[in-house]
């Protein structure tokens, strides 16, 4: 008699061993290093944070988790209504695993003593003044600002004199703008690959484990922008909307220097790199006659980053953790997914994502934090999962719900 093997499933067990493997050698590895006093600003290596136990504070998550669950997967609304129940979903999702830290923990990262908001002061009344001696007094700023560009602050500074004041308003545009991406990815995703596997993704994108750092962080900003930019291009509606891709695509270098790999997802729309070169080009005109230039702010922000205690972390072990940090961001839908055939340009899109990430990762510049610093990019992966057997999609998703849930019941994060 021949026994006939599943393949599939073959294939699937092995990748979920090997993601649970990377993530296991990650965090194996990152107790020796700090038994032996040889990590630096990290107590839960490779994760950045602490060790916790929550229970009950996460129940609210788990209920919002089981809702998605059963209701998403199978909805058969409009386009349109669609996308506005993911991005209600993905907000539910985001806001559910923050408040198990408490009402207050939604907004208290973005008034912590490291973080932008306490820069916003010396922009007084003359943002012009403040970029022209941006580079020369970066030292002078707190960790976050000496660690991008200018534009972070100048969000906030905005908020601010819009009569917006302390740390709410840039925790309700984080959460907003960052969970509106899911709505920008599918959009993507329709324009590229159709409508059924955009509708087939969107669950897996609403329920994302990254969204442990969408509600509390500013790189949810980040996240936001970029997704609309490339949005923005897919839909190839001509001269002005490619512009306001420009727009917003030419923003995110002057947001974080870490999303400047991000030009890498244009690639497959340089028909419209025309109107989009265009607007970007006026980003960067407005900040050179501002007064800042990007090169002399990444080459300050290094001289910054070689005095601090996070150039000490040592170069091999996150070139690895980063790796198993995107694994816990993606969950093992993602993982299992990779043993599947996507369609080829959510693959592309997929691809362009990792190999930005990869180019950050050898650099050396992304020694942990990674949890919030991979989130613009790892949600380009998300749609993967779209090739997982429908018949599995509520089991894949309630596993991609207890990664996130896990990842916040035992990481105390300052995100």
């Amino acid at each position: 008699m021949t026994i006939v093997r599943d393949t599939a499933k073959d294939r699937t067990r092995f990748a979920l061993a090997m993601w649970a493997g990377l993530i296991l050698v990650a965090f194996v590895w990152g107790a020796l290093l700090l038994a032996r006093d040889l990590l630096h600003l990290d107590a839960f290596p490779p994760l950045h944070g602490h060790l916790r136990a929550q229970t009950w504070q996460l129940l609210p998550a788990v209920a919002v988790a089981a809702a998605v669950i059963r209701l998403l997967p199978r909805s058969a609304a409009p386009w349109r209504r669609l996308l506005l129940l993911t991005w209600a979903c993905a907000l539910a999702w985001a806001i559910a695993l923050a408040l198990s830290d408490g009402f207050g923990a939604l907004a208290a990262p973005f008034g912590a003593a490291n973080e932008y908001l306490p820069a916003v002061p010396a922009m007084g009344s003359d943002p012009a003044g403040w970029l022209r001696s941006f580079t020369t007094d970066l030292l002078a700023y707190p960790t976050h600002v000496k660690g991008h560009p200018p534009l972070p602050v100048l969000i906030l500074w905005v908020l601010d004199r819009l009569g917006l004041h302390g740390p709410w308003p840039g925790a309700l545009l984080a959460i907003l703008l960052g969970t509106s991406s899911v709505i920008a990815v599918a959009i993507t995703v329709r324009a590229e690959a159709g409508e059924e596997a955009a509708r087939r993704a969107l669950p897996y994108l609403a329920l994302a484990p990254a969204a442990i750092s969408v509600a509390t962080s500013m790189d949810a900003v980040f996240l936001g922008v970029g997704a609309w930019g490339v949005a923005l291009l897919a839909l190839r509606k001509g001269f002005h909307t490619g512009f306001v891709a420009g727009l917003l695509l030419g923003a995110l270098p002057y947001l974080s220097y870490g999303l400047a790999p991000y030009a890498l997802l244009t690639l497959p729309f340089w028909r419209q790199w025309r109107p989009a070169l265009l607007g970007a080009a006026t980003v960067t005109a407005g900040f050179v006659l501002a007064g800042f230039w990007w090169p002399d702010g990444l080459a300050a922000t290094r001289v910054a980053w070689h005095l601090d205690a996070g150039a000490l972390r040592p170069y091999a072990f996150f070139l690895v953790g980063n790796v198993a940090v995107l694994a816990l961001l993606t969950g093992p839908a993602v993982a299992a997914a990779l043993t599947r055939r996507a369609p080829r340009p959510i693959m592309m899109l997929a691809g362009l994502a990792a190999l930005g990430m990869l180019v950050l990762d050898l650099s050396g510049y992304t020694r942990g934090e990674v949890q919030r610093i991979w989130i613009p990019y790892a949600i380009w992966l998300m749609p993967l999962a779209a090739a997982l057997p429908r018949s599995r999609v509520r089991h894949w998703l309630a596993a991609q719900a207890a990664v996130g849930i896990l990842l916040q019941a035992l990481l105390q994060s300052p995100w």
